[in-house]
């Protein structure tokens, strides 16, 4: 595996860390806790120390699945990344709406963008308890919040390094004026944001910012959620609740379908999968510090463990961008 330090901290976090958003089962169609745990430890064996998670995720779920999985684990071997500012558990409405959902139980839910101080104190405190742990590596904003000053949200994450219970603070689904914004209070590293072959908009603006400035990009659906790996363009079926048979349909299918078939030659050159040479694509891109992979079983995060081992020269990834070029990506 190979490490990179988040922003200019001595955190060192692995190129390829676990996505447990899956794990939590909440817009996936469910989720078995045992192959979510078991997916993580394999992860880990193969070098991915650090897992990305979220309260949202299941409600609490994907954060209590971490937790049971690095039990046996090494705390300080071990980077975990949640996040903050999805409340589905409000008395009473506060902050941006979201959106409405279902828990994992099938019940009626409503979601809301908050991040006032003192619920960002409420919140890491319930993430600890779920996590079993005693501090975070990284707290991450998870979508920005409207009705809240940024400064506010940066002092409460401030006030929670100075007592030990976080180490690192980065952002989500921040525009770079915000990331700017966020800076001016506190020293923030990094900024997760969705990025893949078929989604760069960060590259105009956001990339030359974090690589003037020192800020990691944490890139999450690498995958595109799954539609990179091909296989659904196949006979896959996708579970009740899973939000993916709606998000897939805003991608033109036969040009994904001609750009794969374009590069699955260097994969088979390479030994490799695509989803493997997707996944490297991508950690090889200005600012990327971290790739975000999500597995549902061992088997499949032990494969994008590996992807790390994909050796790629400037003339093969010159080749993968002329194919994307090609297809009109």
């Amino acid at each position: 595996m190979e490490f990179r330090k988040l922003g200019n901290t001595d955190l060192d976090v692995s190129v390829i860390t676990f996505g447990a958003w899956a794990a939590g089962g909440w817009m996936w169609g469910s989720t078995d806790r045992k192959d979510a745990v078991d997916a993580i430890i394999a992860s880990y064996h193969e070098g991915v120390t650090s897992i990305d998670t979220a309260p949202i995720y299941g409600q609490g779920t994907s954060e209590e699945i971490v937790g049971e999985a690095i039990k046996g684990l090494q705390r300080d071997k071990v980077q975990i990344l949640t996040k903050f500012g999805m409340r589905w558990d409000l008395e009473s409405p506060r902050g941006d709406f979201a959106m409405k959902s279902k828990d994992n139980s099938g019940k009626d839910i409503d979601i809301y963008k908050y991040a006032g101080k003192e619920s960002v104190i409420k919140e890491v405190e319930d993430s600890l308890k779920r996590l079993g742990t005693d501090y975070i590596d990284l707290m991450q904003i998870h979508w920005p919040d409207t009705t809240t000053p940024i400064s506010e949200t940066m002092e409460a994450l401030e006030t929670l390094i100075q007592q030990g219970k976080i180490r690192t603070a980065g952002v989500s689904n921040y525009s770079t004026s915000q990331v700017k914004e966020a800076r001016e209070t506190l020293n923030i590293v990094s900024n997760q944001v969705p990025y893949s072959m078929l989604n760069r908009d960060i590259e105009k603006e956001l990339v030359p910012y974090a690589v003037e400035n020192d800020l990691s990009i944490i890139a999450y659906s690498p995958m595109e959620r799954g539609l990179l790996t091909g296989k659904y363009f196949k006979d896959v079926k996708l579970q009740d609740g899973d939000h993916r048979s709606g998000y897939f349909q805003k991608f033109d299918a036969q040009r994904i379908q001609a750009f794969l078939q374009a590069i699955e030659p260097l994969a088979k050159e390479k030994n490799a999968t695509l989803s493997q040479l997707v996944l490297r694509w991508t950690s090889l891109q200005p600012a990327i510090t971290v790739v975000l992979a999500g597995a549902r079983n061992a088997t499949q995060a032990v494969e994008n463990a590996r992807a790390i081992d994909v050796n790629l020269s400037s003339d093969e990834l010159a080749f993968i961008n002329k194919a994307l070029e090609t297809n009109n990506l």
